[in-house]
């Protein structure tokens, strides 16, 4: 594998002080109208960068302390993180406030800076339904897969899994299974890539894959592949980079990648970089942004393309990070 990729022509090349560069500048463009228009992705952004970062091997790329402070500046008297400072708690951000904190070692800092990851987890506790078992993203009560799997993924990070009802929740997620093996947002709807993750990753964290139907959910991923080797999340649709993650850790987490044409794969992310100014788009020649950045960088990872630290599949976290905090 590694020897293929050695053998693409240089354009083809993953092109790592480019994209380090771009990551660490997102944070100087305070002028520009398009910074303040995405203040309410501030907290997940920075997740996405320093994972890019550290999965291109580059964990030192943007200040330690500096980012801590950012993080702790989100957090409300509830225990739950804002997108910003002023924002409101939800769940997408308390997430990645505790991926953050757990990939530069300083979960810790909850206890002696923060209001304490015990109310972190009581956040995220009472955000689960009572009697269906999913999870709403705040107080106002929208409900998706991608908030249970959050809920799963933050509480597993802080060791507070046993405060949710997680037999609750994976029915909840059978409910949402399937006739071609995928999973929806909520019980009929359709499948799709994105939810497909969420739900999948979400039983790996249970330890009740036995739910899965394998053979028939990996043939419905592996035919996202098109022609240009690219994947999309829906049939019909068309190939973006960030279903390289989608679609590919969910292969991972059931043992089926080798049911997709993974250089080809390759060679359709390597062709969305920005060779010269850094970073990633949804496909080749459209603006690049850090979302597609470390998606497309998580994929590559997956591929084993070299110089790429090893990501995990269920968190979209360096392996090294979730082997340090979860013991394994």
């Amino acid at each position: 594998m590694a020897q293929k990729f050695e053998q693409l022509p240089e354009e083809l090349q993953l092109a790592t002080s480019a994209h380090v560069k771009y990551i660490q500048s997102l944070d100087t463009r305070k002028d520009e109208y398009g910074y303040w228009l995405t203040e309410h992705l501030r907290l997940n952004g920075l997740y996405w960068g320093l994972t890019a970062l550290h999965l291109l091997g580059h964990p030192d790329a943007l200040p330690r302390n500096e980012t801590i402070d950012f993080v702790l500046s989100c957090q409300h008297d509830s225990g739950g993180f804002g997108a910003a400072p002023g924002h409101d708690a939800h769940m997408l951000s308390t997430v990645s406030a505790v991926q953050i904190l757990a990939t530069v070692d300083a979960l810790d800092e909850l206890d002696t800076r923060g209001k304490g990851r015990l109310q972190v987890g009581k956040f995220i506790a009472n955000l689960q339904n009572s009697e269906t078992g999913t999870f709403a993203g705040d107080e106002w009560g929208e409900e998706d897969t991608r908030f249970l799997y959050g809920a799963f993924n933050a509480l597993s990070l802080l060791g507070l899994l046993h405060l949710i009802d997680v037999d609750k929740a994976v029915d909840h997620i059978a409910a949402c299974a399937n006739f071609d093996g995928g999973y929806g947002v909520s019980p009929g709807a359709e499948s799709h890539a994105g939810q497909i993750f969420t739900c999948v990753a979400a039983l790996t964290i249970a330890g009740r894959q036995d739910l899965i139907n394998k053979e028939r959910l990996g043939r419905w991923l592996s035919e996202r592949q098109v022609a240009g080797g690219g994947l999309n999340g829906r049939p019909e649709k068309k190939e973006d980079v960030c279903y390289s993650w989608w679609v590919l850790s969910s292969l991972e987490m059931i043992g089926k990648t080798h049911w997709i044409d993974r250089d080809r794969l390759a060679a359709f992310i390597l062709r969305c970089q920005d060779t010269e100014n850094g970073g990633i788009s949804d496909r080749p020649g459209d603006m690049v942004d850090v979302w597609h950045t470390v998606f497309g960088i998580a994929g590559l990872s997956l591929l084993k393309y070299p110089g790429l630290e090893a990501v995990d599949e269920v968190y979209c976290m360096p392996k090294a990070v979730t082997a340090r905090v979860l013991g394994h």
